[in-house]
């Protein structure tokens, strides 16, 4: 197979590593994160694994990313970019050691916009960008003890997501995907209390999602079926958001 890649950080595991098998049958991937072996795991299950490629780094090495990305390419381009990288630590924030909070805007956001900002480059990329997709987080929209710098992330994520889909429109069509509890290893921060699974059944009508729900709207954004969107958050969380009384 040949033709563009597509990039999806944060696929060795969770929503970006089913976003990759996902995709894997219809476009060439190149699967960014931090552990070689993960990310082979990945690839091997990913239909045609031959045509994918993978690129290990550090998002939280935010001035590196420049040389690595332009060594994975090795010359090839990029017409979509799936940012599923993210961190999470549950903690109040008066508590969080600077460098700690610096980390998870590192991971979440400044890692996206160094990406963008190197794919947009014509000497790099040779303008071949259509698509930018950032998996944001429904934290961004609603308040919770512990998560305030995880939730602030995700919402410079969408903010920078709205100016980003002015500044490259026609071309590039740019999208936030904001789910809401996932079955991730990363979620299972969030579900160390011993009710959580009894919140989550009050507060989610549809229950807790998977990561194929998100995959799958990830891969609508991505078919010309949504020519005409952009500039959007969209919510995927089995209902929560449109609950009126939450149990906490």
């Amino acid at each position: 197979m040949t033709g563009p890649l597509t990039l999806v950080t944060g696929a060795s595991s969770g929503i970006g590593a089913e976003i990759a098998r996902q995709l894997s049958s219809s476009r060439r991937l190149l699967l960014g994160g931090r552990s070689a072996e993960r990310l082979e795991a990945v690839r091997s299950s990913c239909e045609r694994p031959e045509s994918h490629r993978t690129w290990r780094w550090d998002l939280s090495d935010v001035p590196g990313i420049a040389a690595s990305l332009e060594e994975a390419l090795a010359g090839e381009v990029v017409d979509a970019f799936i940012h599923s990288a993210g961190t999470l630590e549950l903690t109040a924030f008066r508590t969080m050691p600077t460098e700690r909070m610096i980390g998870i805007f590192n991971v979440n956001y400044f890692s996206a916009v160094e990406i963008v900002r190197l794919l947009s480059r014509a000497a790099l990329n040779q303008r071949a960008l259509r698509n930018v997709i950032l998996i944001s987080s429904g934290a961004s929209r609603v308040g919770e003890k512990g998560n305030a710098i995880y939730a602030a992330s995700k919402g410079a994520l969408n903010a920078f997501m709205r100016s980003l889909a002015i500044e490259l429109a026609p071309r590039v069509r740019v999208n936030s995907i904001l789910p809401g509890m996932v079955r991730t290893p990363m979620s299972e921060i969030a579900l160390s209390r011993a009710d959580a699974e009894a919140v989550i059944a009050a507060n989610y009508p549809l229950g807790r999602g998977e990561p194929r729900d998100i995959a799958w709207l990830a891969e609508f954004l991505l078919s010309e079926k949504a020519r005409w969107i952009t500039g959007q958050e969209v919510v995927v969380d089995g209902g929560y958001t449109a609950h009126a009384n939450h149990v906490s």
